[in-house]
């Protein structure tokens, strides 16, 4: 990669990536789309792994461009495995994230380890998170678990059992009232999500839909209007499905 001439430097932008799930080649796409150069900063709302063809390739662009990586559940799976086996334990892993665990090198396993479960853009006025957060708790009082997980809330921001989250659950964005403005992913289904004070970038790539990210001018903050957040986003299609969606996120 170029080194950064001052102008690129005084001009560096901020671009935060949705779900990749091992898409390699269409999150090389969607940088040359979007004129990546080593003056920008990239950071990535998690789940860069398994599912799709190229998992450790997606670990070497991070790595190479020197990216931060917000902890998704798919990376904490790998973790949770990797401790476990280091503890002489047994845990359950399928198939696709098995062989990721199986090939993973010392310094992809470094950089999960050092993920952290959400990153602060001070300068943009955001939050990166991978699923969310639960509208009207301290950050802080976050649990690891909603931040990875989360996908939808009770009507007052509550924690909704599962028997109850399909039949009452409603996204968690619609509710949060920032500041600051939360970017995440994880959510596929929904596809993507544009609320006043959060923006949701999974558009299922490794289902067969497209990787988005949205790209911030150096010192630029995330508007409140999701007209103008919209313009603000580049988006690269899947060359093919390669995970076979569940039947409601075809629907969807």
């Amino acid at each position: 990669m170029r080194t950064a001439t001052t102008a690129e430097q005084v001009n560096a932008r901020t671009v935060i990536v949705g779900d990749v799930h091992g898409c390699r080649a269409e999150l090389e796409g969607l940088l040359d789309r979007i004129g990546f150069g080593s003056g920008d900063q990239l950071v990535f709302v998690g789940d860069l792994v398994a599912r799709g063809p190229d998992s450790l390739g997606v670990l070497d662009v991070a790595r190479r461009t020197g990216a931060i990586i917000v902890r998704g559940n798919h990376e904490q799976k790998l973790l949770d495995w990797r401790r476990a086996q280091r503890a002489g334990e047994e845990l359950a892993l399928g198939r696709t994230h098995l062989d990721v665990a199986r090939a993973m090198r010392d310094v992809d396993w470094t950089l999960l380890e050092t993920s952290p479960l959400w990153y602060d853009l001070p300068e943009h006025g955001a939050r990166v998170v991978h699923a969310g957060v639960l509208p009207g708790v301290p950050m802080e009082e976050q649990s690891p678990h909603t931040l990875m997980h989360i996908r939808t809330c009770g009507v007052r921001g509550d924690v909704l059992g599962k028997k109850k989250v399909r039949a009452h659950g409603i996204p968690w964005a619609s509710l949060y009232a920032g500041p600051p403005q939360i970017v995440f992913g994880h959510n596929a289904l929904a596809g993507l999500q544009v609320h006043p004070w959060a923006t949701g970038l999974d558009t299922g790539c490794v289902y067969g839909g497209r990787l988005t990210a949205i790209v911030l001018g150096k010192g630029e903050r995330i508007p409140r209007s999701m007209a103008r957040r919209r313009q603000m986003l580049v988006s690269q299609a899947a060359r093919r499905v390669y995970f076979e969606p569940a039947k409601k996120w075809r629907a969807a």
